[in-house]
């Protein structure tokens, strides 16, 4: 738990309010030395984040302030992917996940999180970046010898598309062996659509990911 977090949230959200990237960038930087990034994101920059996303959809804060939200939380990512906590992950040998972005979906940091999470968690990445093809997801996979396919997408068309994948999937009779998960802001709202998309599981944030590859993959989160 870091004490006082939600003054240290205010003093986020205040400078994203003010459009302040390198302040934003200082504060989690020095928060990140003093708790560790695992901690900085939960409880400091997703919930930050999330409040950007609701009152940005309620025209509450400008499209700008929204742009340096997503540009901090992506400095934020940065430092972690140069960090230790990368490099001491390669030492922890999971499985290989291919990801990426739904059809049509362009919305790239919460992919870039979960990738990130994976890597800390010794899973080798993937990564096909935005608007994938359901055929270039199964591709990969099979071209890699994956053991799971991780999808985002943000709005609910894009995630209705992931039943492609799903489709893709089974008609090349991969089913039994390459899991599906699921992911975005949509299926945080709207649980039901893990199954009309054809998941096979999906985690509320980037921070849970990596347990929910290992049940799918695994059947439990310790090592196979």
């Amino acid at each position: 738990m870091i004490p006082d977090a939600a003054a240290l949230r205010e003093k986020l959200y205040d400078s994203i309010l003010g459009a302040d990237r390198s302040e934003a960038g200082l504060m989690l930087g020095a928060w990140s030395d003093k708790y560790g990034f695992p901690a900085i994101i939960e409880e400091l920059l997703d919930p930050v984040l999330r409040i950007v996303g609701e009152r940005f959809a309620m025209d509450r804060i400008s499209l700008a302030q929204g742009y340096v939200a997503g540009k901090i939380a992506e400095d934020l990512l940065a430092l972690l992917e140069s960090s230790t906590e990368i490099a001491t992950s390669r030492l922890n040998k999971r499985g290989i996940a291919v990801i990426g972005n739904a059809e049509d979906d362009y919305h790239a940091l919460g992919r870039r999180m979960l990738g990130t999470f994976l890597q800390i968690a010794g899973w080798t990445i993937v990564d096909l970046g935005n608007d994938v093809l359901a055929s270039t997801f199964v591709d990969k996979a099979e071209e890699s010898g994956a053991d799971i396919i991780g999808v985002s997408a943000m709005m609910l068309t894009n995630a209705r598309n992931i039943a492609r994948v799903r489709d893709e999937i089974d008609r090349r009779g991969l089913g039994g062996r390459v899991k599906l998960a699921v992911g975005g802001a949509v299926f945080v709202m709207r649980p039901d659509l893990v199954a009309e998309a054809g998941g096979d599981g999906t985690a509320r944030t980037a921070m849970e990911a990596p347990g929910l590859f290992e049940r799918l993959v695994y059947g439990t989160e310790s090592s196979p």
